[in-house]
């Protein structure tokens, strides 16, 4: 697997690059076990922001760097802002100013992985080692989740007191069970990628450790990126839009993105590929 070039992007926690259509957004805190402070969350949605506005990127992976996807959230950079309502604050003016502040900086955080789950193109998270907390909030906003057989997963907030408030509770019974998600939330307990793959959490598992489940999750992104980008954004668009809608509401809305979008300078190249008995080349026009 070679390296992607670096992008213009600039984090103390994450970093960035791109190749062949794909990108990459590192998890880049090793030596904390990619604990997820106040520069992570500030900085995500800078991050999907690039992704967004780069029009070549078809697809990104969300990996980490170290033995660890995420331990979650910083508790020794958070923690004191944790007991005083989410702010910094140890003297708040009231209890009102105090309970808006906390109310704004959980809606921050909340907003920074809704970011992940908003980008238009499919988002493939590679876990290994500990996703714990706040990582399942982010692996649950991305469309595809793999991991290495050393994974280990847990909704640890009940156990240090905390209701799970980033999406988790929200995203989680998308893509599990009702039964499941209980279980782990009320627990707070560590499932394995055994564990993890038998009731729907990852759709895969490979190897051991970071490299085994990267290449897998690059061999995937590099599928997704051989379709047309329209087609597979488009596709992104009409999942999502099922949310809330009936089938007929959905089926509706599906008739009209393909009004929109089906004649597209792709849909030639796809016939033309087929007939030449080529592979087809997109261009996402």
């Amino acid at each position: 697997m070679t390296q992607g070039v670096d992008v213009q992007f600039t984090s103390e926690v994450l970093t960035m690059e791109v190749k062949d259509h794909i990108a990459t957004l590192w998890l880049d805190r090793p030596e904390a076990r990619n604990a997820m402070g106040r520069a992570l969350w500030r900085d995500l949605p800078k991050a999907a922001e690039v992704v967004r506005a780069d029009q070549s990127i078809r697809v990104l992976v969300i990996a980490a760097r170290g033995p660890h996807f995420t331990v979650g959230l910083d508790l020794k950079e958070l923690g004191s802002s944790l007991m005083n309502g989410g702010t910094d604050d140890t003297e708040p003016t009231s209890k009102a100013s105090a309970n808006s502040l906390s109310y704004h900086a959980v809606r921050a955080m909340q907003a920074s992985i809704t970011a992940i789950s908003e980008l238009p193109v499919p988002v493939i998270a590679a876990v290994h080692g500990y996703c714990i907390g706040g990582g399942v909030d982010l692996i649950s906003a991305c469309d595809i989740r793999l991991c290495s057989n050393d994974a280990i997963f847990s909704v640890r907030e009940a156990k240090v007191a905390i209701v799970a408030d980033l999406g988790t509770l929200q995203r989680l019974p998308r893509i599990v069970g009702a039964g499941h998600v209980a279980e782990l939330a009320f627990t707070g307990k560590d499932i394995d990628a055994a564990r993890a793959l038998a009731i729907g959490l990852v759709n895969s598992v490979h190897g051991q450790g970071e490299h085994d489940v990267r290449n897998a999750a690059y061999d995937l992104a590099q599928e997704i990126a051989a379709n047309s980008p329209l087609a597979v954004q488009g596709t992104k668009a009409v999942l999502h839009a099922n949310d809330g809608r009936t089938i007929a509401e959905g089926l509706d809305f599906v008739a009209r993105w393909n009004t929109m979008y089906l004649q597209s300078n792709d849909l030639k190249e796809a016939m033309s590929a087929f007939i030449e008995k080529r592979p087809p080349r997109f261009t996402g026009d």
